[in-house]
């Protein structure tokens, strides 16, 4: 029983690692050209659903059960390691894509914790809606709102748990050390955020008024 744990927490991993990877690709675009790059990380949530790979945001609203806290916790960490291997990439890129991820981090930790975690709850709504019409069907149209869902919560400066991991670990050592406790608080509003914008959806069924019927 131990053996098949392991086993199935190692895929979960492996899985997580993969799609961190194709975020933090994403991500890698958007540090280099920010107004392009908003349209072009829709590619990475689209490789994460046709793959069937494991996102934090991409599983956080489809939870079955309580036990199912410690997949996801295994899912963040494996994103974190995906957006990490990226990030290996970006630091020798030609680009200054350094600067520009502290910029974008020096914004989040201006906006404070607290409103952070605020504004990733949209981040996580518009995740788990255009997850659950790009899973619907292979018919093409159900792919629409996954690639205009990434462009808006960029464009409104919603928080994106994993997206944010891969900005962070492109900055300086100096700049997180400065900086660490503040980023944690800040991380962890931004998870938390998410999570719950993940699963408001669910809120529907609660309210259901079929009894009225």
């Amino acid at each position: 029983m131990k053996s098949e744990y392991i086993k199935y927490y190692f895929g979960i991993l492996i899985s997580a690692i993969f799609a961190g990877i194709c975020i933090g690709l994403a991500g890698l675009g958007f540090l280099t050209n920010s107004t392009i790059g908003m349209f072009l990380f829709a590619f990475g949530l689209a490789a994460v659903v046709n793959y069937k790979v494991k996102l934090f945001t991409g599983t956080a609203g489809f939870l079955t059960c309580f036990s199912d806290i410690w997949m996801l916790l295994v899912c963040l960490i494996g994103n974190i390691v995906g957006c990490y291997l990226v990030s290996r990439i970006a630091v020798v890129s030609p680009n200054d894509l350094t600067t520009a991820a502290e910029a974008l981090l020096t914004k989040r930790l201006t906006l404070g914790w607290l409103n952070a975690g605020i504004m990733a709850i949209g981040c996580g709504i518009l995740m788990s809606a255009s997850v659950e019409f790009a899973r619907a069907s292979e018919n093409f149209g159900h792919w629409v709102p996954l690639i205009f869902a990434v462009p808006l919560f960029i464009l409104c400066g919603f928080p994106h748990c994993i997206a944010d991991a891969f900005y962070y670990l492109c900055c300086s050592p100096e700049y997180l050390t400065i900086h660490a406790k503040s980023i944690l608080a800040l991380y962890g509003s931004i998870v938390l955020g998410n999570f719950i914008g993940c699963n408001i959806y669910r809120i529907k069924n609660i309210c259901s008024f079929e009894f009225l019927i």
